[in-house]
Order: C-alpha cells, then sequence, then structure tokens
C-alpha cells in the first residue's frame, strides 16, 4: 500500500509540474488554457488525495499490528 500511496503522490507532483509548464507556455503564446489547466489541477488534487487515503490505511495497519504485537 506505501507503493501505491508514493505512486499517486508522484502521479499528482508530474501533474502540477505540468499545470506550471502548460500555464507557462500558454501565456507566452496568448493560448487560452483555463479548462486544460483546470482539468490537469483536478487530475493531481485526485491523485494527491488518493495518495494520502493509501498512506493513512498503511499507518492505521502499521499501528494495529504494532498494537496487536506490541
Amino acid at each position: 500500500m506505501i507503493n501505491r500511496a508514493i505512486f499517486w503522490s508522484i502521479i499528482g507532483s508530474i501533474s502540477i509540474a505540468v499545470v506550471i509548464i502548460v500555464g507557462i507556455i500558454s501565456a507566452f503564446f496568448e493560448i487560452r488554457h483555463e479548462r486544460g489547466v483546470a482539468i490537469l489541477f483536478v487530475i493531481a488534487v485526485a491523485a494527491f488525495v488518493v495518495s494520502l487515503v493509501d498512506f493513512a490505511r498503511e499507518v492505521r495497519i502499521a499501528l494495529n499490528d504494532s498494537d496487536h504485537y506490541g
């Protein structure tokens, strides 16, 4: 599960980097980019939420094991 959390946090980070790149390039060439950047941002936030949920589940499992075998 921790691998999935890391994977989704990387996807979110890459998505944010793409949002920044698209925003700067679009502004430089005066291209409308609001809708595309908004979609990329939603994808980035969703990936971040999924990574946090996976990480929280992993922490909960680890704490349960620690309490059980403790």
